[in-house]
């Protein structure tokens, strides 16, 4: 069974940035596209970015875009998502995700305290 593991999550002040990693355990794991979502307390879980298996083409929220930037180094298994000028808004769990395959993170907290 193929394991996601995120970290890299935390808390920061308004205006900082985080990146969070997510580990694929698997080894096909340049033959699928990647996800992050996240779920604020009290929210459904909603999409934050994608990006294609090879990481020529991204797409994100708009309430991210600009500000978040996706990407994935298939050599290391893993998929990043650099967070900057957060906002309060952006608190949450932050879960990557692949569609076609199923796989689920377990999720790592991200607080921005204003």
């Amino acid at each position: 069974q193929v394991q996601l593991v995120e970290s890299g999550g935390g808390l920061v002040q308004a205006g900082g940035s985080l990146r969070l990693s997510c580990a694929s355990s698997g080894r096909t794991f340049s033959s699928y596209a990647m996800g992050w979502l996240r779920q604020a307390p009290g929210k459904e879980r909603e999409f934050v970015a994608g990006i294609i298996k090879g990481g020529g083409s991204t797409v994100y929220a708009d309430s991210v875009k600009g500000r978040f930037i996706i990407s994935r180094d298939n050599a290391k298994n893993t998929v990043y998502l650099q967070m900057n000028s957060l906002k309060p808004e952006d608190t949450a769990v932050y879960y990557c995700h692949s569609r076609s395959r199923g796989y689920w993170g377990q999720g790592t907290q991200v607080t921005v305290s204003s």
